[in-house]
């Protein structure tokens, strides 16, 4: 015969008043347990009494637990609501692994997400384990719902010691992860609230940095290494501030990237890699702090500078080329290369007075006047070719990456017009082509923020109208329209991974594969 409502109000009236005796009183319990069977409001109550006394009677736990998941699986939204619901209050003892595998597993039908709330450092504790542990469906299905449900969470759930427990459980699984699951990962710690000081975010950058192997050489030819050191970068960016400096980051590109850019290589044959770290370290120069070798460093990125600032070719007794051809402007590099000079140039204004000798800055004034006319040249087509366009018309491809260029032009006129002040001067401020602007600029072009494909592998200019010769200072006229543009974001890498694939099976690997194209 079915439990009935009164059998199972006067059991749990029993259990109730048993206090410490409740071991004693197995048979009451085992009553509850056959609430599952009754009708719908036997399994409500049935769903509510089972997990409350669940832990007085371990010899039944088994069916206790089953009991509940029969209800989990019943047909009645309510009654299934109400069992999921209490699930958490089984995740305890031996019984965690199975009853956080069991969580998870409903993750992929959308009900946990509601009950989630009943959270706690059990209940993560068998996510984390199935994270560890678990397959590798069961693995991407956990992260992906910490990171988009933990932020949800309402204030007095997600208490100080469930995110503590949270940070610390996630830098065990940073052990050993790919490139998506290391995204996924550093946005579940991001938004932690206790992260959010300056402090945080300092624990957040060191963390960060153990990813990227900053204490190791940087082997160029290794794509992984290259990825790896991408991926952590961009991770840390957002972290950075006055407070929070770069220094660690900054020190080890121009240690260990510049020297090395030209050999760099990545495991996305599109990817200008070369570019996209320079483009960091771009980003990345404003909030370093202070550097102990920043007299080598800034001579590594002049040297670097040189390399992309070509000297004008040679002309003959009648002011002609004697070469075939112009040198390329590579305007792409340049900005990147010259906002980091002009970084780390205000912590040391001196350096191009005290540690160039007199004909190298000589050779350096005459390459950035050589470039300015390039630039003055590349602005004027720009501008003429952009004017009186608005609107939609602004849109197609070909104007996006004409807006995009002139933005990047019109940032290395003014760094070039600082650098040739007598003294050199550190003082102009440049937004970054491929960063936001303020909408009015954007409306100013009737556009919206560009990506940084239409620039492809960077904007670069052959052949130079020539120029009749003209005293330096003339060349500094920046133009009067405001143009701007901004870029995307940078395509994440394929793996960040320690260990080879071998040791993790086949099955990690294929799903590594399949991750990096929607990366």
């Amino acid at each position: 015969m079915a439990v009935t409502v009164e059998e199972l109000y006067r059991n749990y009236g029993i259990l109730a008043d048993a206090k410490e005796d409740l071991s004693s009183h197995k048979d009451a319990y085992q009553v509850i347990l056959d609430g599952v069977k009754g009708g719908p409001k036997e399994k409500r109550l049935a769903a509510q009494f089972i997990p409350k006394f669940f832990s007085s009677f371990p010899d039944l736990s088994d069916a206790a637990i089953n009991a509940q998941l029969d209800l989990c699986e019943d047909e009645d939204v309510s009654i299934r609501r109400q069992a999921i619901k209490e699930l958490p209050r089984f995740a305890a003892g031996e019984n965690l692994p199975r009853v956080a595998d069991i969580l998870t597993q409903l993750l992929q039908t959308g009900r946990i997400s509601k009950t989630f709330y009943i959270i706690s450092v059990c209940t993560l504790g068998g996510l984390f384990s199935q994270i560890l542990q678990g397959e590798d469906i069961v693995r991407e299905r956990a992260i992906k719902f910490l990171s988009t449900k933990l932020k949800t969470m309402p204030e007095d759930v997600l208490t100080k010691e469930v995110e503590e427990y949270i940070f610390t459980e996630t830098k065990k699984v940073l052990e050993d992860v790919t490139g998506e699951e290391f995204v996924l990962l550093m946005r579940i710690v991001s938004g932690l609230k206790a992260l959010q000081t300056v402090s945080g975010r300092q624990q957040l950058v060191e963390l960060v940095a153990e990813q990227a192997f900053l204490e190791q050489v940087l082997n160029p030819a290794d794509t992984d290494a290259v990825d790896r050191l991408q991926q952590c970068t961009r991770q840390a960016l957002p972290l950075f501030s006055k407070n929070v400096h770069s220094t660690r980051f900054v020190t080890y590109f121009c240690e260990h990237v510049l020297p090395n850019l030209s050999t760099l290589t990545s495991p996305v044959a599109e990817l200008d890699v070369q570019l996209e770290l320079l483009k960091l370290l771009a980003e990345m120069s404003p909030f370093c702090g202070d550097m102990e070798k920043l007299e080598a460093n800034l001579m590594m990125l002049f040297e670097k500078l040189l390399e992309f600032m070509p000297l004008p070719p040679e002309e003959g007794e009648n002011g002609e080329n004697t070469g075939n051809e112009e040198p390329k402007l590579q305007f792409s590099y340049v900005e990147c290369l010259l906002f980091s000079f002009h970084q780390l140039g205000k912590k040391l204004p001196d350096f191009l007075i005290d540690k160039i000798n007199t004909e190298r800055l000589k050779d350096f004034k005459i390459r950035l006047q050589y470039f300015a006319r390039g630039l003055q040249v590349y602005i004027r087509q720009l501008r003429v070719a952009l004017q009186g366009k608005t609107g939609d018309t602004l849109k197609t491809d070909e104007n996006k990456l004409k807006v995009v260029a002139l933005k990047i032009t019109n940032n290395i006129n003014v760094l070039i017009k600082d650098l040739f002040h007598n003294p050199p001067s550190y003082k102009s401020t440049v937004t970054l082509s491929w960063k936001p602007v303020q909408k009015t600029e954007a409306a100013a072009l009737g556009q919206k923020r560009q990506s940084e494909e239409d620039i492809g592998a960077g904007t670069t200019m052959k052949k130079l109208s020539p120029l009749p010769r003209r005293d330096a200072r003339q060349i500094y006229n920046p133009p009067s329209g405001k143009y701007s543009g901004t870029i995307g974001n940078f395509p994440h890498g394929k793996s960040l991974k320690k260990r080879n694939m071998s040791e993790i099976g086949q099955q990690r690997e294929t799903r590594k594969v399949e991750n990096s194209k929607e990366l």
